[in-house]
């Protein structure tokens, strides 16, 4: 296998910011996912995601970066396998997460986290079915924690694999012919199912996305 994409978070042909069909009207908001985003224009050096809190209205101005319209238009596809390594932010209501979308759907979420879960990552197939929120304290998983992941996009199987352990294999796959954009982003949440940032605390929460391939 060859790597066919390498993440570059300042580069406007791999990326577009702040857009994205997985939101209603393209943005920059999302209040039916239980999000209290924003979306900023701003690209993500250094694989910084950021959300900084509003002067009105209970919002965060979010980092969102999809390949979906960008220049290049990256797209993975079935078969493929996606490594990234990253760092989990610490603050609550932070909402992290490596996914894809394309047409309403083709969702696949290599991950997402909650911090009020400290030691969870949430893994799931939108594509075929299944999911699985994963405990990973034995591996050092928690607030600010530094891991690798590699998720193999499998016809018949996605496995997930966090520092080189088979966590999940949902022996659904994505099926033939599968492909989907990617988007790597910092959501805040609501407070309907994950604690939101408390009223006072903190005004920028952040999470790293070190290194982001895509080998085919």
């Amino acid at each position: 296998m060859a790597v066919v994409f390498d993440a570059d978070f300042t580069s406007t042909r791999q990326w577009i910011a702040g857009r994205s069909s997985a939101y209603p009207r393209m943005g920059p908001t999302n209040r039916s996912d239980h999000k209290l985003d924003y979306l900023s224009n701003e690209y993500c050096p250094g694989g910084v995601f950021t959300a900084v809190r509003r002067r009105t209205g209970g919002l965060w101005t979010c980092n969102l970066l999809t390949t979906e319209g960008s220049p290049e238009g990256f797209q993975v596809r079935t078969g493929d396998v996606l490594a990234t390594r990253v760092t989990l932010p610490r603050e609550v209501g932070a909402w992290p997460a490596i996914w894809t979308w394309r047409d309403g759907g083709n969702e696949v979420d290599f991950f997402e986290y909650h911090p009020d879960n400290p030691d969870l990552l949430e893994i799931s197939n939108h594509v075929r079915g299944g999911f699985r929120y994963w405990h990973g304290g034995g591996v050092g998983i928690g607030p600010g924690a530094s891991f690798g992941m590699r998720v193999v996009l499998g016809a018949n199987s996605v496995d997930w694999y966090v520092q080189d352990e088979l966590v999940y294999a949902d022996l659904h796959g994505v099926g033939a012919g599968w492909h989907a954009y990617l988007i790597v982003n910092l959501s805040v949440s609501d407070g309907t199912y994950h604690e939101r940032p408390p009223f006072g605390g903190p005004e920028r929460l952040s999470w790293v996305c070190h290194s982001l391939t895509v080998e085919r």
